[in-house]
């Protein structure tokens, strides 16, 4: 189960890096992305405290788009920790 859900939130980080630069592309399945937020709320050790969408919280967690002063702001000293995984 373990390695199964590992792979499905490499799949879906790749998958948005594979069509960040391609606006009518499909995204990601929604259980990817529920998987993806689970696992880095799950490093954070807590739910992101911003309300982000599941892609930008992919996206900005793990490092490809960086954190906007307001972000950083709300994120407070967990900012210091991102990117959770790159």
């Amino acid at each position: 189960g373990d390695l199964m859900l590992t792979l499905a939130v490499e799949a879906t980080i790749h998958h948005l890096d594979l069509t960040a630069h391609l606006p009518a592309a499909p995204g990601p399945a929604p259980s990817g992305l529920t998987a993806t937020r689970a696992a880095l709320d799950g490093l954070l050790g807590r739910p992101v405290p911003v309300d982000w969408s599941d892609e930008h919280y992919a996206r900005a967690a793990t490092g490809r788009v960086p954190l906007t002063r307001d972000e950083r702001r709300a994120l407070g000293p967990d900012a210091d920790r991102i990117p959770l995984f790159a």
